[in-house]
């Protein structure tokens, strides 16, 4: 798989992991609960590979909190994740989401 292909489908994966916790009570939501929509929504990756992206989102982006309960990752949208996931912001390494979708 080229190098752009990947960072393309992580930007897309990245998307997908805020449009669900935008969606999400509280915009909130665990990591079993994320690693299953985000495979539904296209996305059929390991865990391993969620969790770096929860990182990369928290610590690079900034775009969510996380915290761990019970042995179980939490995340948490920000109110710039939810701008981004809205296509009201845009950051590098996020897809910008298209009209209407």
């Amino acid at each position: 798989m080229s190098n752009d292909f990947a960072q393309h489908l992580a930007a897309d994966r990245r998307l997908v992991i805020l449009k669900v916790l935008a969606d999400s009570a509280g915009y909130t939501t665990n990591q079993y609960m994320l690693h299953d929509m985000v495979g539904r929504l296209g996305h059929r990756v390991s865990l391993d590979t969620l969790l770096a992206d929860l990182s990369w989102l928290c610590e690079t982006a900034q775009l969510i909190t996380t915290e761990t309960v019970g042995g179980v990752g939490i995340a948490t949208l920000t109110q710039r994740g939810l701008d981004v996931a809205e296509g009201l912001a845009t950051v590098p390494g996020v897809k910008k989401p298209r009209p209407g979708v």
